[in-house]
């Protein structure tokens, strides 16, 4: 009988050890749990063993489990390699990769997937267009980035071409032992009396003020910062409230720097999106940068889930 083993196969092994469950592993893979689930069934039964132990927390393989993923460490590295290779002869290796970013907190996800980038297409001139933008697409436009980073998308511009990247919940941060940490969700008015802490942004640009405050008619008082942990420290001296992205706060929070709370009954969720000339949309390396950012986020960022 022919053996069923197949690339996918090995690719959903290293997927699932890398994001530690089946769910995640099902995001990286751009598949559903259930068809990740049934693909692994099929394999351990026709095989006839377990490969991991289901109800572990990261997963632990067995014995065969552990045996494909070397098989997978050997292979899928060759495979990658030609297939890039291959690309690379039919598209070109050459290019150029301005990218233009609106919100503060990029950096944080954005220099490690830069890295593994510039490892895989060193001929593709990489870099980050000076200072923050209020509206890095029109940068497309104008010829001076190639791709953007933006949390909205406008479904009326054209010439682009919009590659979904990953949501994530945006949390109120107040000082610990706050008044308002007893509710069990922030509501547009609880931000009514105390100073609102932001970036120096427009207010389109901040959802909370966007999509809660200003539909509520609520305008509280306003305090600016340029950095994330000047934000923090502000909160935390009890100066005022704020509001930021969960993975942007994660070791914050766990240390007990500041305190966090839910903005609405479901949580207010943020998005990100890369946008890019419809021209660089064709180009290998620009859906293999979009590829590593996703896979970089998953792997790297608390709490997110792939658009």
């Amino acid at each position: 009988m022919t053996t069923p083993l197949e690339l996918r196969h090995l690719r959903t092994l290293i997927a699932l050890r890398e994001a530690g469950n089946l769910s995640r592993a099902a995001q990286l893979l751009n598949l559903t749990q259930s068809a990740l689930s049934h693909q692994l069934k099929a394999l351990e039964h026709y095989y006839g063993v377990p490969l991991f132990e289901r109800k572990s927390s990261p997963p632990v393989f067995g014995m065969a489990g552990q045996r494909l993923l070397r098989l997978a460490e050997q292979v899928l590295p060759l495979v990658d390699d030609a297939e890039l290779d291959l690309r690379r002869l039919v598209a070109g290796s050459a290019g150029q990769l301005r990218i233009a970013v609106e919100c503060h907190t990029c950096f944080d996800w954005l220099m490690p997937a830069m890295d593994a980038f510039r490892a895989r297409w060193p001929d593709v001139e990489l870099d980050i267009a000076s200072g923050f933008h209020a509206d890095p697409v029109g940068l497309l436009h104008q010829g001076r980035a190639e791709l953007a980073v933006v949390s909205e998308v406008d479904a009326g511009e054209t010439g682009v071409q919009v590659h979904p990247l990953f949501s994530f919940e945006i949390l109120a941060l107040l000082p610990k032992g706050h008044a308002l940490l007893d509710k069990p969700w922030l509501e547009a008015t609880d931000f009514a009396a105390q100073p609102l802490i932001t970036y120096p942004v427009p207010d389109e640009m901040l959802d909370l003020v966007r999509r809660v405050l200003q539909p509520a008619g609520v305008s509280p008082p306003r305090r600016t910062s340029e950095l994330t942990v000047a934000i923090l420290q502000l909160v935390a001296s009890g100066r005022g409230l704020s509001a930021l992205p969960a993975w942007a706060v994660e070791s914050y929070l766990k240390r007990g720097y500041v305190a966090s709370q839910r903005i609405g009954e479901q949580g207010l969720t943020g998005s990100l999106y890369a946008v890019s000339t419809r021209a660089l949309a064709e180009r290998p390396f620009l859906a293999d940068f979009v590829r590593i950012m996703r896979e970089s986020s998953l792997l790297n960022l608390p709490g997110i889930s792939l658009l």
